[in-house]
Protein backbone atom coordinates (compact mmCIF):
# COMPACT_ATOMS: atom_id res chain seq x y z
CA UNK A 1 0.00 0.00 0.00
CA UNK A 2 2.79 2.20 0.95
CA UNK A 3 4.34 1.59 -2.61
CA UNK A 4 1.26 2.71 -4.17
CA UNK A 5 0.61 5.57 -2.41
CA UNK A 6 3.89 6.79 -3.99
CA UNK A 7 2.97 5.51 -7.15
CA UNK A 8 0.09 7.85 -6.86
CA UNK A 9 1.70 11.12 -5.37
CA UNK A 10 3.68 11.23 -8.86
CA UNK A 11 -0.09 10.33 -10.82
CA UNK A 12 -1.11 13.70 -8.42
CA UNK A 13 1.97 15.86 -10.22
CA UNK A 14 1.56 14.13 -13.34
CA UNK A 15 -1.96 15.10 -13.13
CA UNK A 16 -1.45 18.78 -11.95
CA UNK A 17 1.21 19.63 -14.86
CA UNK A 18 -0.76 17.76 -17.44
CA UNK A 19 -4.27 19.73 -16.77
CA UNK A 20 -2.97 22.92 -14.72
CA UNK A 21 -5.33 22.12 -11.99
CA UNK A 22 -7.27 19.72 -10.08
CA UNK A 23 -4.77 16.97 -9.72
CA UNK A 24 -3.86 18.37 -6.26
CA UNK A 25 -7.63 17.41 -4.87
CA UNK A 26 -6.60 14.10 -5.12
CA UNK A 27 -4.04 14.09 -2.03
CA UNK A 28 -6.15 14.20 1.13
CA UNK A 29 -7.92 10.72 -0.32
CA UNK A 30 -4.68 9.18 -1.38
CA UNK A 31 -3.13 10.24 2.25
CA UNK A 32 -6.44 9.06 3.97
CA UNK A 33 -7.35 5.83 2.17
CA UNK A 34 -3.68 4.53 0.91
CA UNK A 35 -1.36 5.71 3.43
CA UNK A 36 -3.37 5.70 6.64
CA UNK A 37 -2.67 9.25 7.45
CA UNK A 38 -5.52 10.61 9.80
CA UNK A 39 -7.89 13.10 8.10
CA UNK A 40 -6.99 16.61 9.65
CA UNK A 41 -3.37 16.02 9.62
CA UNK A 42 -3.70 15.14 5.65
CA UNK A 43 -5.58 18.17 5.17
CA UNK A 44 -2.55 19.70 6.85
CA UNK A 45 0.24 17.17 4.53
CA UNK A 46 -1.71 18.33 1.93
CA UNK A 47 -1.04 21.95 1.87
CA UNK A 48 2.81 21.34 2.12
CA UNK A 49 2.34 18.71 -0.92
CA UNK A 50 0.12 20.92 -3.06
CA UNK A 51 1.96 24.05 -2.10
CA UNK A 52 5.73 22.63 -3.08
CA UNK A 53 4.11 21.12 -6.51
CA UNK A 54 2.52 23.97 -7.23
CA UNK A 55 5.35 26.22 -6.46
CA UNK A 56 7.35 24.02 -9.12
CA UNK A 57 5.04 24.24 -11.49
CA UNK A 58 4.60 28.27 -11.52
CA UNK A 59 8.46 28.01 -12.44
CA UNK A 60 7.67 25.99 -15.76
CA UNK A 61 5.09 28.96 -16.03
CA UNK A 62 7.50 31.98 -15.25
CA UNK A 63 9.93 31.04 -17.52
CA UNK A 64 7.36 30.95 -20.01
CA UNK A 65 6.35 34.91 -19.22
CA UNK A 66 2.92 33.14 -18.16
CA UNK A 67 3.47 34.90 -14.61
CA UNK A 68 1.26 38.24 -13.30
CA UNK A 69 3.21 39.00 -10.27
CA UNK A 70 0.90 41.81 -9.66
CA UNK A 71 -2.63 39.52 -9.89
CA UNK A 72 -1.08 36.86 -7.64
CA UNK A 73 -0.11 39.40 -5.53
CA UNK A 74 -3.70 41.29 -5.49
CA UNK A 75 -5.44 38.08 -5.26
CA UNK A 76 -3.50 36.40 -2.85
CA UNK A 77 -2.93 38.49 -0.12
CA UNK A 78 -6.69 38.13 1.12
CA UNK A 79 -6.62 34.22 0.38
CA UNK A 80 -2.98 33.90 2.33
CA UNK A 81 -4.40 35.65 5.35
CA UNK A 82 -7.45 33.94 5.86
CA UNK A 83 -6.22 30.23 5.09
CA UNK A 84 -3.20 30.94 7.73
CA UNK A 85 -5.57 32.40 10.28
CA UNK A 86 -7.94 28.54 9.71
CA UNK A 87 -5.00 26.45 9.92
CA UNK A 88 -3.83 28.34 13.29
CA UNK A 89 -7.07 29.10 15.30
CA UNK A 90 -9.89 27.39 13.53
CA UNK A 91 -9.08 23.85 12.93
CA UNK A 92 -7.61 23.61 15.96
CA UNK A 93 -10.65 24.88 17.68
CA UNK A 94 -13.09 22.38 15.81
CA UNK A 95 -14.72 20.13 18.30
CA UNK A 96 -14.25 15.93 17.96
CA UNK A 97 -17.68 15.67 17.81
CA UNK A 98 -18.99 18.55 15.63
CA UNK A 99 -22.87 17.75 16.39
CA UNK A 100 -25.09 14.52 16.54
CA UNK A 101 -28.01 13.85 14.09
CA UNK A 102 -30.16 11.00 16.54
CA UNK A 103 -27.71 7.88 16.77
CA UNK A 104 -25.29 9.34 13.92
CA UNK A 105 -22.24 11.18 14.81
CA UNK A 106 -20.55 13.60 13.22
CA UNK A 107 -17.02 13.58 14.66
CA UNK A 108 -14.13 15.93 13.67
CA UNK A 109 -12.60 13.79 10.87
CA UNK A 110 -15.66 12.74 9.21
CA UNK A 111 -17.01 16.79 9.31
CA UNK A 112 -13.35 17.28 6.90
CA UNK A 113 -13.58 14.38 5.47
CA UNK A 114 -17.65 15.13 3.94
CA UNK A 115 -16.74 18.76 3.15
CA UNK A 116 -13.72 17.83 1.01
CA UNK A 117 -15.94 15.21 -0.96
CA UNK A 118 -18.49 18.08 -1.58
CA UNK A 119 -15.60 20.16 -2.82
CA UNK A 120 -14.64 17.75 -4.93
CA UNK A 121 -17.77 17.33 -6.30
CA UNK A 122 -17.99 20.94 -7.22
CA UNK A 123 -14.89 20.84 -8.59
CA UNK A 124 -15.31 17.67 -11.10
CA UNK A 125 -18.74 19.78 -12.04
CA UNK A 126 -15.97 22.54 -13.14
CA UNK A 127 -13.74 20.54 -14.83
CA UNK A 128 -16.87 18.44 -16.54
CA UNK A 129 -18.14 21.64 -18.20
CA UNK A 130 -14.85 23.54 -18.16
CA UNK A 131 -15.40 24.98 -21.96
CA UNK A 132 -12.22 26.84 -22.34
CA UNK A 133 -14.50 30.09 -23.00
CA UNK A 134 -13.17 33.55 -22.09
CA UNK A 135 -10.06 32.66 -22.87
CA UNK A 136 -9.11 36.43 -22.10
CA UNK A 137 -7.11 38.35 -24.74
CA UNK A 138 -3.48 39.11 -23.98
CA UNK A 139 -3.65 42.79 -25.12
CA UNK A 140 -6.83 43.52 -22.59
CA UNK A 141 -6.35 45.69 -20.01
CA UNK A 142 -6.46 44.50 -16.70
CA UNK A 143 -9.23 45.74 -14.34
CA UNK A 144 -9.62 44.32 -11.05
CA UNK A 145 -13.13 44.06 -9.15
CA UNK A 146 -11.44 44.58 -5.69
CA UNK A 147 -14.64 43.96 -4.01
CA UNK A 148 -15.69 40.23 -5.55
CA UNK A 149 -11.43 39.78 -5.14
CA UNK A 150 -11.37 40.14 -1.82
CA UNK A 151 -14.64 37.82 -1.03
CA UNK A 152 -13.36 35.32 -3.62
CA UNK A 153 -9.87 34.85 -1.22
CA UNK A 154 -11.51 34.94 1.66
CA UNK A 155 -14.00 31.58 0.34
CA UNK A 156 -11.12 30.04 -1.53
CA UNK A 157 -8.45 30.79 1.81
CA UNK A 158 -10.97 29.73 4.14
CA UNK A 159 -11.98 25.93 1.93
CA UNK A 160 -8.37 25.86 1.63
CA UNK A 161 -7.24 25.93 5.31
CA UNK A 162 -10.37 23.85 6.31
CA UNK A 163 -9.56 20.58 3.31
CA UNK A 164 -6.17 21.41 2.32
CA UNK A 165 -7.13 21.77 -1.56
CA UNK A 166 -5.78 24.13 -4.03
CA UNK A 167 -8.58 25.38 -5.05
CA UNK A 168 -7.46 25.95 -8.46
CA UNK A 169 -10.80 25.09 -10.09
CA UNK A 170 -12.28 28.28 -8.21
CA UNK A 171 -9.11 30.17 -8.64
CA UNK A 172 -8.34 30.56 -12.77
CA UNK A 173 -11.92 31.31 -13.36
CA UNK A 174 -11.89 33.77 -11.16
CA UNK A 175 -8.50 35.38 -12.69
CA UNK A 176 -9.70 34.91 -16.24
CA UNK A 177 -13.34 37.04 -15.24
CA UNK A 178 -12.39 38.84 -12.79
CA UNK A 179 -8.90 40.37 -13.97
CA UNK A 180 -8.81 39.59 -17.47
CA UNK A 181 -5.82 37.48 -17.55
CA UNK A 182 -5.64 34.94 -20.49
CA UNK A 183 -6.17 31.52 -19.67
CA UNK A 184 -2.51 30.31 -20.20
CA UNK A 185 -1.73 32.91 -17.77
CA UNK A 186 -4.12 32.56 -15.45
CA UNK A 187 -3.32 29.17 -14.93
CA UNK A 188 0.33 29.95 -14.29
CA UNK A 189 -0.59 32.67 -11.78
CA UNK A 190 -3.03 30.48 -10.15
CA UNK A 191 -0.24 28.00 -9.09
CA UNK A 192 1.97 30.81 -7.96
CA UNK A 193 -1.33 31.73 -5.34
CA UNK A 194 -1.76 28.05 -5.02
CA UNK A 195 2.36 27.46 -3.91
CA UNK A 196 2.21 30.61 -1.59
CA UNK A 197 -0.83 30.16 0.37
CA UNK A 198 -0.38 26.35 0.91
CA UNK A 199 2.89 26.95 2.21
CA UNK A 200 1.65 29.81 4.58
CA UNK A 201 -1.15 28.07 5.70
CA UNK A 202 0.80 24.90 6.31
CA UNK A 203 2.76 27.28 8.82
CA UNK A 204 0.21 27.36 10.94
CA UNK A 205 -0.26 23.79 11.69
CA UNK A 206 3.58 23.37 12.88
CA UNK A 207 2.54 23.45 16.71
CA UNK A 208 -0.44 22.13 16.10
CA UNK A 209 0.11 18.85 14.30
CA UNK A 210 3.29 16.58 14.99
CA UNK A 211 4.32 16.62 11.50
CA UNK A 212 6.61 13.12 10.18
CA UNK A 213 8.77 15.08 8.09
CA UNK A 214 10.63 12.81 6.27
CA UNK A 215 7.59 10.87 4.81
CA UNK A 216 6.04 14.24 4.37
CA UNK A 217 9.02 15.17 2.60
CA UNK A 218 9.64 12.03 0.55
CA UNK A 219 5.66 12.01 -0.73
CA UNK A 220 6.03 15.49 -2.14
CA UNK A 221 9.51 14.66 -3.71
CA UNK A 222 7.80 11.96 -5.84
CA UNK A 223 4.81 14.52 -6.65
CA UNK A 224 7.17 17.28 -7.80
CA UNK A 225 8.76 14.81 -9.92
CA UNK A 226 5.63 14.16 -11.38
CA UNK A 227 4.28 17.37 -12.62
CA UNK A 228 8.02 17.63 -14.47
CA UNK A 229 6.31 13.96 -16.20
CA UNK A 230 3.20 16.26 -16.63
CA UNK A 231 4.66 19.18 -17.91
CA UNK A 232 6.38 17.37 -20.53
CA UNK A 233 3.83 15.63 -21.26
CA UNK A 234 1.23 18.16 -21.78
CA UNK A 235 3.57 19.16 -25.19
CA UNK A 236 2.17 16.14 -26.82
CA UNK A 237 -1.35 15.83 -25.13
CA UNK A 238 -3.98 18.05 -24.62
CA UNK A 239 -4.98 18.84 -21.12
CA UNK A 240 -8.35 20.55 -21.81
CA UNK A 241 -9.19 16.83 -23.88
CA UNK A 242 -8.05 15.48 -20.70
CA UNK A 243 -10.22 17.78 -17.95
CA UNK A 244 -13.61 16.83 -18.49
CA UNK A 245 -12.35 12.74 -17.97
CA UNK A 246 -10.66 13.56 -15.20
CA UNK A 247 -13.24 15.52 -13.75
CA UNK A 248 -15.33 12.36 -14.42
CA UNK A 249 -12.78 10.50 -12.31
CA UNK A 250 -13.50 13.08 -9.12
CA UNK A 251 -16.98 12.99 -9.05
CA UNK A 252 -16.88 9.03 -8.82
CA UNK A 253 -14.39 9.53 -6.39
CA UNK A 254 -15.80 12.15 -3.90
CA UNK A 255 -19.38 10.72 -4.17
CA UNK A 256 -17.49 6.70 -3.23
CA UNK A 257 -16.42 9.40 -0.03
CA UNK A 258 -19.41 10.48 1.08
CA UNK A 259 -20.70 7.11 0.51
CA UNK A 260 -18.24 5.12 2.51
CA UNK A 261 -18.05 7.57 5.46
CA UNK A 262 -21.78 8.28 6.02
CA UNK A 263 -22.99 4.87 5.35
CA UNK A 264 -20.28 2.44 6.50
CA UNK A 265 -18.08 4.85 8.72
CA UNK A 266 -17.04 2.82 12.12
Amino acid sequence: MEILGYLLSVMIGVSLGLIGGGGSILTVPVLVYVMGVSPVLSTAYSLFIVGLTALVGSFNYGKKGLLDYKTALIFGLPSIVTVYATRKFIVPVIPETVFNIGSFTVSKDLFVMLLFALLMVAASVSMIRDKRSGNGDATREKKYNYPLIFAEGIVVGALTGLVGAGGGFLIIPALVLLAGLPMKEAVGTSLLIIAAKSLIGFLGDIGNQVIEWHFLLMFSLFAVAGIFVGTALSRRISGDKLKPAFGWFVLIMGIYIITKEVFFHA
